[in-house]
């Protein structure tokens, strides 16, 4: 023990405090700029909550470092299980903010459980693939793997928090991916992501796909079976998703969903896409070099709403440029291959999962909030891991690569345990 801190991969710890010293720099200038001057004083005290929660942080992340492969193992299943209580504590007696049910409160302190439910979801599945033998590896384990991450999914959906809800179904393809599983059968855990996203965009493209998609899966099986599953699991999350946007969603919810498509649209511009054509004329107006620390005009004008949080990298955006852009989206790719390069070396199952399942959880997360402000994707309140302000995601996600470190130190003393 008293050598431990000498097996630290301390590229993955700099590249972390890096992107959390970039959001903390957005965050002080939409805080303690001109914008400053246009919000109430809740907003003002963004900044220095952040550094708070940045300490308690960095205190989770010495605190785990210490911890032990097999307590880690073993405290998967419990960690999931208590954060599905607390998911349900909050959708029942939780504190409702910004429209979601996600929010529980410890005397003056409130943490957005969902967060934390990251981090369990993530041991648990590592838990799951880690206990079986990749000849094991079948239909069952698939079903298991889905199930994990659809029951927190969906108690976070009825709290009326979409954003989160689809970073845990985002969840499920990159998992069944790293879990060893057959290729056919991942096709076909795949194919439901494919046809739910094409019937957003364009519903007859994700009818052609289904279509597509049920012959190929005979083709290549010649199994009459695996076709009627296919064309279920992909012909169904289409006629679902088309039967939702027609039936079930809100009219503001649909425009939420459309309006990324064209935000300048007449129906949208005052509303829906309101958020996004704010973001775009940020982002676009810091040209290649930006126009410097605290003087970027929509963000120190407060034209982009919630630009510390779910806008965040607009504000990198005008006041740092492209540049600045190119470098956040730089250490962001370096720290996503630094953890799929830790989990491959790790070998073992239980190491390798937990590691693709924070990388593809701040994979998500990055494209989506990026896509949010960018409009290439609909406005779903995601915010961008380490940058946005936000100490329950901090803390959870400064946990979850915490836990990666811990087990990639301890590599070697996963052949005691075995599978």
């Amino acid at each position: 023990m008293s050598s431990w801190y000498r097996k630290i991969d301390a590229a993955t710890l700099i590249l972390w405090l890096l992107l959390v010293g970039a959001g903390l720099a957005a965050i002080y200038s939409t805080t303690h700029g001109a914008a400053a001057e246009l919000y109430t004083s809740t907003p003002r005290q963004n900044f220095d909550r952040q550094v708070m929660w940045l300490g308690i942080s960095v205190a989770s992340v010495v605190l785990i470092l210490m911890l032990p492969i097999r307590f880690l193992q073993l405290a998967a299943f419990p960690v999931y299980t208590l954060s599905i209580l607390f998911l349900l504590a909050a959708l029942f007696f939780g504190r409702e903010i910004n429209g979601a049910k996600a929010w529980l409160a410890v005397g003056p302190v409130q943490f957005q459980v969902s967060e934390f439910a990251k981090v369990g979801t993530v041991l648990a599945l590592a838990q799951l693939v880690g206990m079986r033998r990749p000849k094991t590896m079948g239909l069952s384990v698939g079903l298991s793997i889905v199930g994990i991450a659809l029951l927190p999914a969906v108690i976070i959906l009825l709290q009326n928090d979409t954003g989160t809800a689809l970073v845990f179904l985002g969840l499920i393809p990159i998992a069944l991916f790293w879990s060893g599983l057959e290729f056919d059968i991942l096709l076909l855990m795949l194919a439901p992501a494919v046809a739910g996203y094409l019937s957003v965009v364009h519903t007859p493209s994700a009818i052609v796909f289904s279509l597509a998609f049920t012959v190929f899966m005979w083709w290549r099986t010649r199994d009459k079976r695996v076709a009627g599953v296919a064309a279920l699991f992909a012909g169904g999350t289409t006629t679902v998703a088309s039967f939702a946007m027609a039936k079930v969603l809100q009219p503001y919810q649909l425009a939420r969903v459309l309006s990324f498509t064209d935000p300048g649209a007449a129906e949208f511009r005052d509303n829906a896409g309101f958020h996004q054509l704010q973001s775009m004329a940020a982002i676009g107006s810091g040209g290649f070099s930006g126009k410097g620390f605290l003087e970027g005009t929509q963000t120190q004008g407060a034209y982009v709403p919630e630009q510390s949080t779910d806008f965040v990298f607009s504000v990198i955006g005008e006041e740092f440029g492209f540049i600045g852009a190119v470098l956040l989206l730089a250490l962001f790719l370096c720290l996503l291959v630094r953890l799929v390069t830790l989990g491959t070396r790790m070998k073992h199952p239980f190491g390798v999962m937990v590691a693709a399942g924070a990388a593809g959880i701040y994979l998500i997360h990055m494209f989506v909030n990026i896509g949010m402000a960018t409009s290439m994707l609909p406005v779903i309140g995601i915010p961008l891991p380490f940058v946005s302000y936000g100490g329950s995601a901090l803390l959870a996600n400064s946990a979850l690569l915490a836990i990666v470190v811990s087990l990639y130190m301890r590599r070697d003393d996963f052949s005691i345990y075995g599978y």
